[in-house]
């Protein structure tokens, strides 16, 4: 079994010959590397210990490196000292977590990925239409509490399933729109937005796809490799909805997939001796992370590597002024 030749180094002839498939695009996307990059600057501005309401990103393996740095993670904003400054996670805040800090004259900076914020945007001016919105998404999410919190209490309903729609219970002449969480799978989401359309005909769709680039071009990179691998290993953190829903991608396929978080989490013995291998990476992983797994597929397999045709992602976000330019929120 690959376990032993893993504990009992072989001669690489010996080892049994593995294609690893390497997705791309895969890892970082613009707005996690943004997110890290503006803790890495507010510890530089304002020196350790610099306070991070709720994880980053969800990667533990960033999260640590950031802790070592300095950086302290907390629950909630009270537990944030009156004379330290605080950032708030890609993922997105309720509106009332930025106001409690303004009120309380705390130094703080939005690391809110742009286009979570894009959502929030189009939440707030839905409801100043009148609108009620249904919004596609899963219950507890960062993202999803972050976008009820830019509106008024009842003026949005949570959308899980396709049954969820059929279940509504929308008053008659209830002028309604939709929005979606960015990090839901491409087909999930067709589909409810489709039952959507069939029960509500005049139900207003957003001007532009919510789900962002680097989800769709994720979820597209394991579609293109899936039909070659007989395994799916995609890195990523089990509370990070991108990478849930890549492992998601692959299985629909027909393809057997683990969400592992590093190398050490592989599970050899479901794992056995495929001939070909993907790996893909969620957009809060970083790079090291698939390079320490091939490491390890290295110990136990005769390894030939591929990374797949891709075009290269090009997106960039600015950073937030405060940081750039020496001000403080």
């Amino acid at each position: 079994m690959p376990y032993m030749a893993c504990t009992v180094p072989e001669p690489e002839s010996l080892l049994p010959p593995l294609r690893v498939l390497i997705a791309a695009p895969r890892g970082f996307c613009a707005g996690v590397d943004r997110a890290i990059q503006i803790v890495e600057l507010a510890l530089e501005r304002f020196g350790a210990p610099v306070f991070v309401r709720h994880e980053i990103v969800h990667n533990r393996f960033v999260v640590e490196r950031l802790r070592g740095l300095g950086a302290i993670f907390v629950d909630e904003l009270d537990e944030v000292p009156d004379d330290r400054p605080v950032v708030f996670s890609a993922h997105g805040v309720p509106k009332s977590v930025p106001a409690a800090a303004e009120m309380r004259k705390l130094a703080y900076v939005d690391a809110t990925c742009p286009l979570v914020s894009k959502v929030h945007r189009q939440a707030q001016r839905l409801i100043e239409e009148g609108r009620h919105i249904l919004f596609i998404g899963h219950s507890g999410h960062p993202e999803v509490i972050g976008t009820f919190g830019q509106v008024p209490a009842g003026s949005i309903t949570l959308i899980e399933t396709v049954e969820d729609v059929a279940s509504l219970g929308i008053p008659d002449g209830c002028s309604l729109a939709f929005l979606t969480q960015t990090t839901l799978s491409v087909d999930d989401t067709k589909a409810i937005v489709e039952a959507l359309k069939a029960r509500f005909p005049s139900i207003r769709a957003p001007r532009s796809e919510d789900i962002c680039y680097a989800t769709s071009n994720r979820q597209a990179a394991v579609k293109a490799i899936a039909a070659e691998c007989d395994r799916m290993l995609v890195i990523g953190a089990p509370n990070s909805s991108n990478s849930l829903r890549l492992a998601e991608v692959a299985e629909r396929m027909g393809v057997p997939a683990r969400l592992i978080e590093r190398a050490a989490d592989i599970d050899w013995e479901w794992f056995g001796e495929p001939r070909t291998v993907g790996i893909t990476a969620g957009a809060s992983a970083p790079e090291v992370l698939v390079r320490e797994v091939v490491d390890a597929l290295r110990r136990c397999f005769d390894v030939h590597e591929e990374e797949a045709d891709h075009s290269p992602e090009r997106m960039t976000f600015k950073l937030p002024r405060e940081l750039v330019s020496g001000h403080a929120a």
